[in-house]
């Protein structure tokens, strides 16, 4: 029995999986998750005293996709208090790297962006 072997993806085709994946890391919470654990495991609560302006709600879904996907690993202590922490996969790793250098970047060039929306909108008017 021969094994199969994916087609390439596609992003570019609405119905290649690849593009349910390129839905999940472009979104906001693990753009700043992903590259954040990319540092060491982290408990529930230093990733939301860590990630400013996020919810616990949305944290906990974010982890939940991240380790469904298998870029995130949860890892229960099995502690009275209870300890958890979340750590990256080596998939999770590899995908840090390229996350990393997108945040990287946007915190290099916010200032010509706004400065280029600024001049946009007095333009505007």
């Amino acid at each position: 029995m021969k094994k199969q072997v994916p087609a390439p993806g596609n992003v570019y085709d609405a119905a290649c999986p690849s593009r349910s994946v390129l839905e999940l890391i472009s979104g906001k919470w693990p753009l700043l998750i992903v590259p954040l654990l990319a540092r060491g495991p982290e408990r529930n609560n230093e990733l939301l005293r860590k990630v400013d302006g996020i919810s616990q709600k949305m944290l906990s879904q974010t982890l939940r996709e991240l380790e469904r996907s298998g870029l995130v690993e949860r890892i229960d202590y099995r502690t009275v208090p209870p300890h958890v922490e979340y750590r990256l996969t080596e998939l999770g790793q590899s995908l840090s790297r390229t996350l990393g250098a997108v945040d990287r970047w946007a915190e290099e060039h916010y200032a010509q962006m706004v400065a280029a929306r600024e001049r946009r909108s007095g333009a505007a008017r």
